[in-house]
């Protein structure tokens, strides 16, 4: 009995320790610089990504949802991924403004692909909502397809892109 009760105490240790691994989002800040581009991530219209990595104190921040997926997705990532978060696009004040502290876990957001949006760094964006109801809303206005993160392939967000059909949701 004494041993089971041991067994259970690691147990709810290893999952706090697990628990406690995942950081919160962070607001976005002028102080925040593109992961690939080091450019200011406000200074772009669309939705964010932050990416918080083992060994890291601070997360890395993508002017475009699009890249950060594609970080993920890259099999050249040295670090661990401990968090994976989005804007919800539902809650932006607009495309311009897709929000600071509107952070939504990446795994569990519904994105719009193949839509006519483009994001900040002007490829195609993967537009995320934290409700498949939001995300249908924004398909019936700007087309595309309902993705979860597992069904989005590294090629989705790394093939060549034809900006030249795309217009922002904004103009």
């Amino acid at each position: 009995m004494r041993i089971l009760s041991v067994l259970s105490c690691l147990l709810l240790l290893a999952c706090n320790e697990e628990t406690a691994k995942a950081p919160a989002p962070i607001a976005l800040t002028a102080s925040a610089l593109g992961h690939y581009c080091q450019m200011d991530v406000l200074e772009h219209e669309g939705p964010k990504a932050q990416i918080h990595l083992s060994g890291y104190p601070m997360p890395i921040w993508f002017g475009q949802v699009r890249d950060g997926i594609a970080y993920v997705k890259s099999k050249e990532r040295t670090a661990d991924v401990l968090a994976f978060y989005v804007n919800d696009m539902a809650k932006a004040t607009d495309w311009a403004s897709p929000g600071t502290e509107n952070w939504i876990k990446a795994e569990t957001a519904f994105y719009v692909a193949e839509s006519t949006a483009i994001g900040g760094m002007g490829a195609p964006e993967m537009v995320p909502f934290a409700t498949a109801d939001d995300a249908r809303a924004f398909v019936k206005q700007h087309g595309g397809e309902i993705k979860r993160l597992s069904e989005i392939d590294a090629e989705d967000v790394l093939k060549p892109v034809d900006i030249s059909r795309i217009a922002s949701p904004t103009k």
